[in-house]
């Protein structure tokens, strides 16, 4: 066992064995991160790939954004989105390619993700609402990260999730003393992301270890599982913890007010699954 934890560890946390970025997304992360460029090069950029561009504009119409067919051109997208949540945005567009169909579950628990926290941004009054859904959406990459590197070795390690009634987060660190919210932080610095997104994901299931974006990571916590809750999408997760206390703290929350939360939720999910269909027949559209 301790030859295949070494194993793991080295196959998790080489940086050269994330999963490939294309050579188009480096050039448009690193243009985002530049302050001298305009938004006309990263738009000109992004439109220049056609699937790219297409998969942004769905993502920036859809429900967890709240401008809905408003959004026609990238440029329009980077005003009303701002570069920030682009920068996610192009990184989440690769990962959907990197989901297998049999994943689409954690796709939708993502776009579920992402709706939830905006509602809870906006019911709170929380900044940058449309950068926290962002971080929401990428919450899970970890998860992605270890199904592409190790396979069936991650699917034994989810069907014992299921077996021994632990968390998934518990079952990782039994088998890799590392879970998917901390190779998420890992991947999200290493591919240049604003800390913004980097330490709610990192954190999303440990509140009280976030800094300076407290916030926003509890919100994406209770974000996440209020969709568990909801059984929208599939996450392989079969347990499902209350609300740590420290969210509860930080956002200042009461039983009415989930309530609230969820009442909305529960509407804005049938738009979320129409999303999700929708994103999916483009991009199989002969399945």
């Amino acid at each position: 066992m301790d030859n295949k934890h070494n194993t793991f560890l080295k196959v998790i946390k080489d940086v050269r064995c994330l999963p490939t970025i294309p050579g188009t997304i480096v050039k448009i992360l690193s243009l985002v991160g530049d302050n001298k460029t305009s938004f006309k090069e990263i738009s000109k950029l992004i439109s220049s790939d056609q699937t790219l561009s297409a998969r942004i504009l769905r993502l920036a119409n859809s429900p967890f954004y709240g401008f809905p067919g408003q959004v026609a051109t990238i440029s329009t997208a980077m005003v009303m989105l701002g570069t920030k949540t682009i920068k996610g945005l192009v990184l989440t567009s690769m990962i959907f390619e990197m989901i297998d169909k049999n994943s689409l579950g954690l796709w939708e628990h993502a776009l579920g993700t992402a709706t939830a926290a905006n509602i809870i941004s906006k019911h709170l009054k929380v900044a940058k609402a449309e950068e926290t859904a962002t971080a929401a959406l990428l919450h899970d990459i970890g998860r992605v990260i270890l199904k592409t590197k190790l396979g069936d070795q991650y699917e034994n390690l989810l069907s014992g999730v299921k077996n021994k009634e632990i968390s998934l987060k518990e079952a990782e660190r039994e088998v890799l003393e590392v879970d998917h919210a901390e190779i998420g932080g890992w991947a999200a610095r290493a591919w240049g992301l604003p800390e913004t997104l980097c330490e709610p994901i990192a954190c999303h299931h440990d509140v009280e270890k976030s800094g300076t974006y407290r916030t926003e990571t509890a919100v994406i916590h209770v974000a996440d599982i209020l969709i568990r809750t909801s059984g929208f999408g599939n996450t392989g997760n079969y347990f499902i913890p209350p609300i740590h206390p420290e969210a509860w703290n930080i956002l200042d929350l009461s039983a009415p007010l989930i309530e609230e939360i969820t009442e909305t939720l529960e509407h804005k999910l049938v738009e979320v699954a129409a999303f999700s269909q929708e994103i999916q027949s483009a991009e199989n559209p002969h399945s």
